[in-house]
């Protein structure tokens, strides 16, 4: 009985605490240009790919400039401001019946 509960219990807060894995990931591909504590840049194509990096960004094998790196990363807004709606045209004067 005490395992069924504690198996619910579980299967509770695991459905209730939200998890990371509905964030979308995205790849860039390419060359290392440069290497920084809090930042990596890749060249893709014609376009540098500046990428933020902390101390939680896992690295695996030798990163250094010149090396072929994929990097995973993800898009999530940082603050959003929302505008005014836009002013409706002045309503046109009704025609004139003759």
């Amino acid at each position: 009985m005490k395992k069924a509960v504690l198996s619910i219990l579980c299967l509770v807060l695991i459905l209730a605490v939200p998890g990371h894995a509905a964030v979308k990931t995205y790849q860039v591909t390419g060359p290392v240009l440069e290497v920084t504590d809090d930042h990596i840049t890749v060249q893709k194509g014609t376009e540098r790919w500046e990428l933020a990096r902390d101390a939680s960004t896992k690295v695996t094998g030798d990163l250094k400039v010149g090396a072929k790196v994929t990097v995973e990363y993800r898009m999530t807004a940082t603050s959003v401001e929302v505008k005014p709606a836009a002013a409706k045209a002045a309503a046109k004067p009704a025609a004139k019946k003759k």
